[in-house]
């Protein structure tokens, strides 16, 4: 009865994920798409955006007392839906949690890579905090030594979709400055390594006209996730959800990303870890 009690509680908890800002709503979106059941409860630190500029020290401070947060709302797993935060968490921020899962949004990523990195020119793009780590490169490496992967960091992408600037002539122009840089002249498969990205997938991919294959981390982590929640047990067969959304810095911006991602009227609350 007890064990039936526990099982029952933590299926019916929510979900946790947590970013800088917007990005980490394309990560929440593909996650209530695959999952349908989960209540999920969004910390986005507006306060800190976009944490690609910040040190591996901030970072790392911001993510822990985020996911402290996140566990004192019962959360059953949480997801790190931030490039430059998975890039540079370490112990101190997976050890914050003793028993709730916390994933990232780069090991499901480069899980799926390895299965085509021998045979493609392989090019990373996102923050400087995510390219600045290597880690890209180092775990595809690890797993096939013989690919070949191409890094380069993009830091005006992520503040250009916080602002809004998406399909027109100003994101056209950025996109494709990036994009025509040499070192990634001859790469057949490119990932999408920020979680903002996938709101700009369009745009590059008609950059590229179908020369390169376009991968974005948001519909293989929300695949890993729920994996995971089936092998432990957990997943939520209730049909009434609920969705919580909290920054650390309310705007009127955000608030409506949020609306429109998930189709139904939002309120934000701010609310201050960071003290």
């Amino acid at each position: 009865m007890v064990l039936f009690l526990y099982f029952y509680i933590m299926k019916n908890s929510p979900i946790g994920i947590f970013d800088s800002g917007i990005g980490g709503l394309t990560v929440a979106h593909a996650i209530t798409n695959a999952l349908p059941n989960e209540n999920i409860i969004y910390f986005g630190d507006t306060k800190h955006l976009p944490y690609g500029e910040k040190s591996k020290e901030a970072i790392q401070s911001f993510s822990r007392k985020i996911i402290k947060f996140l566990i004192e709302k019962k959360c059953k797993t949480i997801v790190i839906a931030c490039n430059s935060a998975s890039s540079v968490a370490d112990e101190s921020v997976y050890r914050v949690s003793a028993s709730t899962p916390i994933y990232n949004v780069i090991d499901p990523v480069v899980k799926e890579v390895i299965k085509i990195c021998s045979d493609y020119n392989i090019g990373v793009i996102g923050t400087k905090a995510t390219i600045g780590s290597g880690i890209y490169e180092s775990k595809i490496k690890s797993k096939c030594s013989t690919s070949n992967v191409i890094s380069l960091a993009t830091p005006l992408l992520a503040p250009m979709i916080e602002e809004g600037f998406i399909n027109e002539k100003i994101s056209n122009t950025v996109i494709a400055n990036y994009l025509a840089n040499p070192v990634l002249k001859n790469i057949d498969h490119l990932i999408l390594a920020c979680t903002h990205y996938p709101l700009i997938h369009k745009e590059i991919d008609e950059y590229y006209n179908g020369r390169v294959f376009v991968i974005d981390s948001a519909n293989i982590v929300a695949i890993h996730i729920a994996n995971e929640l089936k092998k432990e047990n957990l997943l939520n067969y209730s049909t009434k959800t609920e969705h919580h959304f909290y920054v650390s810095n309310y705007t009127k911006s955000f608030e409506k990303c949020a609306q429109f991602f998930f189709q139904e009227n939002i309120k934000l609350e701010e609310i201050n870890l960071f003290v």
